[in-house]
């Protein structure tokens, strides 16, 4: 992670102002009372956040079919939703901050799973492209919440670990929804496929809200614009908050293009594939689920910028066996993208919550608004280089966004080390 001595001084100190003795401090651990309900709850939340955003993903051939439209044109039903989730997440997060996380987040499923099931009955694509984007907007309460809640409700030596499980959630929703609606669609269309989500995420929804412990250590804070204004101009001025948001960006850029334009190469020749078996593909993502719950491990054993070397490193791999014409190595290549982008994504999005000491809804949600900006650039961008120049030109906007991960991460290793000098001086 592109962290710098400073931020490690500030995360010490964060982790130090409860002076807590593990009797003091009354925040949950694993073990502890709730902490298994509070992590089921929220990987349920995770999975209903991911299936609704990205439930066209998979069916983006279908729906090019049935609505006449290029990729390129199709590819909007996913920037759409994410787009929207980019826009009101900042929002949303402030909302949380007056009114409380598990208020936002409840309201927050409650209107997604309700448009969700409004989704299949779209008459022409401008109007499920406005349906996606309303969304993704209500999904935008979910995400920054989620990572404030755990922020304020489990010990930081935990931390790591709960964010990783609810990243994990997300990782089984993109999975599950991708496989569930590539099965479903091939016998009864995409319209049932995306309905099918919306069921799944409406029993997500209802065990989330019955599971999620009421918060403790939550305190309401203000809904003045200026205040507002000022915390999210703080969090922009931190260098290093600066660095994981591009991170965030730059690493969903990859993973939206590579999924978004998925699909269309293993229809074309050579693989041919129906639709079901690429829905299948998706099962990959239970790569992900492992290497973001396990991205605390790999903290400890590389720190989080070496954490973040081995996670750019995978993913370049990935993409590079993924230009192959062998079914097997494209797959490996699948595999690679998908561990290395989720474990990049659990270190950098709990280092912004650990290294936030204060308003850690908006630093998280500015995290948010820049990981759902590169999943919709990456969507669009992906798409148009895949009409322009096919997979090829698709991996070449991944690579350039996986060095653009590592270029950051050596400028927070040079900060560092900057920063030891200085103290040493």
């Amino acid at each position: 992670m592109p962290a710098s001595t400073e931020a490690s001084t500030r995360v010490g100190a964060v982790s130090a102002v409860p002076a807590a003795s593990s009797v003091t401090d009354s925040r949950m651990a694993p073990g502890g009372p709730g902490y298994r309900r509070m992590s089921f709850a929220l990987f349920l939340a995770g999975v209903a956040t991911f299936a609704l955003l990205y439930s066209t993903q998979a069916l983006l051939p279908l729906i090019s079919g049935e609505f006449g439209v290029a990729a390129s044109e199709a590819s909007w039903t996913v920037a759409a939703a994410t787009g929207g989730l980019a826009l009101f997440v900042l929002p949303m997060s402030a909302l949380s901050e007056r009114f409380g996380r598990r208020t936002v987040m409840t309201a927050s499923l409650a209107v997604a799973v309700t448009v969700g099931l409004l989704v299949p009955f779209a008459p022409s694509l401008p109007a499920l492209v406005a349906l996606r984007a309303v969304q993704g907007a209500a999904l935008a309460g979910l995400p920054a919440s989620a990572t404030a809640y755990l922020a304020e409700e489990v010990r930081p030596k935990a931390l790591v670990t709960a964010i990783g499980l609810f990243v994990a959630g997300n990782s089984v929703g993109g999975m599950s929804g991708r496989v569930i609606t590539g099965w479903v669609a091939q016998e009864w269309g995409w319209r049932v496929a995306v309905g099918v989500i919306g069921v799944i995420a409406v029993a997500c929804a209802v065990a989330f809200r019955l599971l999620l412990p009421a918060p403790k250590h939550f305190a309401a804070g203000s809904l003045k614009p200026r205040v507002l204004l000022g915390t999210v101009r703080t969090h922009l001025s931190d260098p290093l908050l600066r660095r994981l948001y591009a991170i965030g960006a730059l690493f969903m850029t990859v993973f939206g293009g590579v999924y978004t334009v998925i699909g269309y190469r293993l229809a074309e020749a050579p693989f041919s594939l129906p639709q079901g078996i690429i829905g299948s593909i998706f099962l990959v993502y239970l790569v992900g689920t492992v290497s973001a719950s396990t991205a605390g491990r790999l903290v400890g054993r590389l720190g989080r910028r070496g954490a973040l070397y081995a996670a750019g490193g995978t993913t370049a791999t990935g993409l590079l066996l993924s230009l192959s014409g062998s079914l097997w190595l494209v797959l490996l290549g699948l595999v690679l993208i998908t561990g290395g982008f989720f474990a990049g994504h659990a270190v950098a999005s709990s280092a912004v919550s650990k290294t936030a000491t204060h308003g850690r809804a908006q630093a998280s949600a500015l995290y948010q608004s820049a990981y759902y900006v590169g999943s919709s650039a990456g969507s669009t961008v992906g798409a148009l280089a895949f009409h322009a120049g096919g997979w090829a030109g698709t991996v070449g906007v991944g690579l350039l966004a996986v060095l653009g991960v590592v270029s950051i991460t050596v400028l927070g290793t040079r900060a560092a080390r900057a920063g030891q000098r200085l103290a040493t001086a």
